[in-house]
């Protein structure tokens, strides 16, 4: 189980941004949920684990307010919260970036990035305001640089972006909008080496930046590379949050598979 370390001594002297106590969820006759207590802390990475059916996509869905939890509490920066839908955790600061990515492959970077949030020009009556492509291809390159977000040019086409390049356009567009707790599914899924090795890297520039971060991965060895803390459920229940440098990789698997408990009672 987690053991402290001065990190999070650190963390106890401050407010989590995101905390969840007692969470429950059930679609119909399946408890989908039970029980869940959840903590992020800002300038920390929750590698959020499990094998498939454990609990992991629903929690993350009742964090972006898709699934409306049934018991519990959450509370965001030290103040309760009810989500009634994906507007409600986007207002507070709380991204998610999704396996697919949502991005279009037709548009170049900046009208990505933009998408839904165009600028526009208030010169010309509200009819005919033109885009603002000026002012949103220099915001572009300057999240982009703060990143370290390496691509051709914020005028190529998504279509034309590696894996790496893709997934970190689509993290860019999630954190440019004044976010504090950015959720990730499967970042480095189907990746190559060094797009792996440029996703992680991004994600330890979003902790540097003082975001607060979860991933949701199958991938131990980049659970720990990036991982603070790692958050493991299991058939719904929470096992327990490891401090990922103190915590073996065979430890972990035993908590997700529940070796320990098998081993204990034979």
């Amino acid at each position: 189980m987690i053991t402290e370390t001065r990190t999070q001594v650190r963390q106890m002297t401050s407010i989590p941004v995101l905390e969840m106590h007692g969470i429950g969820k059930r679609f119909g006759a399946v408890q989908a949920l039970a029980d869940i207590d959840f903590t992020v802390y800002a300038g920390e990475v929750v590698a959020l684990v499990g094998d498939n059916g454990a609990g992991k996509s629903t929690l993350i869905k009742c964090i972006s307010g898709i699934n409306p939890i049934d018991s519990g509490e959450i509370r965001f920066e030290g103040r309760p919260v009810t989500f009634r839908g994906p507007k409600d955790p986007a207002q507070l600061g709380i991204q998610t970036v999704y396996q697919d990515l949502a991005l279009c492959d037709n548009l170049d970077v900046v009208a990505n990035l933009f998408l839904g949030r165009e600028e526009v020009n208030r010169y010309l009556p509200k009819i005919a305001e033109p885009l603002d492509e000026t002012s949103m291809e220099k915001r572009a390159i300057e999240v982009l640089r703060s990143l370290s977000v390496s691509i051709p040019s914020v005028r190529t086409k998504i279509a034309s972006l590696s894996g790496g390049q893709r997934q970190s356009v689509a993290i860019a567009r999630a954190v440019m909008w004044n976010s504090k707790l950015v959720m990730l599914d499967e970042p480095t899924a189907a990746l190559g080496v060094a797009q792996t090795h440029q996703v992680l890297e991004l994600i330890k520039r979003l902790r540097e930046q003082g975001l607060a971060v979860v991933v949701i991965s199958h991938n131990l060895a980049d659970v720990f590379e990036v991982a603070d803390r790692i958050t493991i459920l299991r058939l719904g229940r929470l096992v327990g949050a490891f401090d990922a440098k103190v915590t073996s990789r065979e430890q972990i698997v035993a908590a997700i598979t529940g070796a320990e408990f098998s081993a204990d009672s034979a």
